[in-house]
């Protein structure tokens, strides 16, 4: 029988992929169903409320995805190396910053709702729709980046099933309730807007209840038990570490979600078509760029395990692994978004102007996602190793000096469809200077454990 070890390279990323990718598709299915429900029983107007809130939810969870990241890195190393008591202390000092980060999204979100939407230029006719959905997403801010922190610390251990079941749960309680919320089945009073917000409340509640039961079951490393809940406090010699990486990456993150407020604000002053244009493209490109995601985050923990089990070697190979994956994987939803985009945008939008706009929108800039995926791998391999500062300042370079001039730019001059052609000119550009540091540089680096 073949260790994992032994196992060919692709045949342990598909195990670890797998499950991976039917998580993302399950998050995106849950913020597709809302879109659905909320565009075909409320209207487009509801839906452009809903979408304007988009960023502002990534802006918080790009900040515990940070996080995330950084403290899987370590976790992978620890569990490479065998020690799980490790892996318990770098678990309860990340949830433990973690559910204050949501506490913080809870208190100011709910006082800074309305002034936030206006200042992103929501359109006046869906406002007050927006502000209403924007203070019950804040309020459910701690549940659920806790959820989606515990779910990305498991996959440092390679548990890559139980966030998987953990997300059927959730997705399964959202695919029931919200429409019994929006239409006020058995009695229940209609609740309109704010019908998905109050669906994901209880969904993310009853799948963290199931996470900790299963895994008490498994008797698995990251148990929530005595020695867990010792652990769930502020231990700031981990989380230095933890913050040593997740922090340039959650910086990342909160750039990339400040920037895409900025696109919002463009794609706002062409109206709420436009807004709920945006909102149905994004729902289908989240499905593309999620899994390109999932092959980068799976090349970054099988290089962390690597490193700390002392397996340095394996390195390249991950990583060129994790290139053909994505070339085949994203490559091939690429070409399916392609071919059913007009039958996809059109679970979302009933207007047929508004449906002909976004079908354009997406076929303009959904190829680059497959660009994107592989400078994710390039980076990914390299957060392995702790090594995050330069291409977090080489994806911030293309976002702010790249990506926003050329969508003011070219919006001046094609108008909304010239926003969407920034995002392939970003991307490129990504690619080759990431290519050029790890090529260059970070391949004549020496590669040790961080903790």
């Amino acid at each position: 029988m073949q260790t994992p070890s032994q196992r060919p390279l692709w045949k342990i990323y598909l195990i670890f992929l797998a499950p991976m990718v039917l998580s993302n598709f399950l998050q995106s299915f849950s913020g597709t169903l809302n879109g659905i429900y909320v565009g075909q029983l409320l209207g487009t107007q509801a839906l452009a409320a809903v979408s304007g809130m988009f960023p502002i939810v990534f802006f918080f969870i790009a900040l515990v995805i940070g996080l995330g990241a950084g403290a899987s890195v370590l976790i992978g190393q620890a569990w490479g190396a065998g020690e799980t008591s490790l892996v318990k202390k770098v678990t309860g000092a990340t949830l433990t910053l973690g559910a204050i980060i949501g506490l913080v999204a809870a208190v100011l979100g709910s006082f800074l709702a309305r002034p936030a939407l206006q200042g992103l230029g929501t359109p006046i006719d869906v406002l007050e729709d927006a502000v209403a959905y924007a203070r019950v997403m804040m309020l459910i801010m701690p549940l659920l980046l806790v959820f989606i922190l515990f779910t990305q610390l498991l996959r440092g251990i390679s548990d890559t099933i139980s966030p998987l079941l953990a997300l059927i749960v959730s997705t399964a309680v959202g695919l029931l309730l919200t429409p019994a919320l929006i239409l006020g089945w058995l009695g229940i009073a209609p609740m309109g807007i704010q019908s998905a917000a109050l669906a994901g409340l209880v969904g993310n509640a009853l799948a963290m209840g199931f996470l900790v039961l299963r895994l008490r079951h498994k008797r698995s490393a990251m148990a929530p038990d005595r020695e867990l809940f010792a652990a769930l406090r502020l231990d700031w010699t981990i989380l230095s570490k933890v913050l040593r990486i997740g922090l340039p990456t959650g910086v990342q993150m909160v750039v990339l979600s400040l920037s895409e407020l900025v696109i919002l604000a463009l794609v706002n002053s062409h109206g709420s078509s436009a807004t709920a244009a945006y909102g149905a493209v994004t729902q289908i490109v989240n499905y593309v760029q999620f899994p390109a995601l999932s092959i980068a985050i799976t090349a970054s923990i099988l290089g962390a395990q690597a490193i700390g089990a002392g397996h340095v070697e394996r390195i390249g190979p991950i990583l060129r692994t994790g290139l053909l994956i994505n070339l085949c994987l994203t490559g091939a939803l690429v070409l399916l978004g392609y071919g059913l985009s007009n039958w996809l945008l059109g679970l979302f939008i009933t207007d047929v102007d508004a449906l002909i706009r976004a079908e354009h929108l997406l076929h303009i800039m959904l190829w680059s996602i497959l660009v994107f995926g592989f400078q994710a791998v390039i980076g990914g391999i390299m957060r392995a190793s702790g090594v995050v500062v330069v291409p977090m300042g080489i994806t911030l370079f293309c976002v702010l000096c790249i990506e926003l001039p050329v969508a003011y730019a070219l919006d001046a001059h094609f108008g909304l469809q010239g926003v969407w052609m920034a995002f392939p000119v970003t991307y490129i550009a990504m690619l080759i200077l990431q290519t050029l540091y790890y090529r260059l540089v970070w391949r004549h680096k020496q590669i040790q454990r961080l903790i």
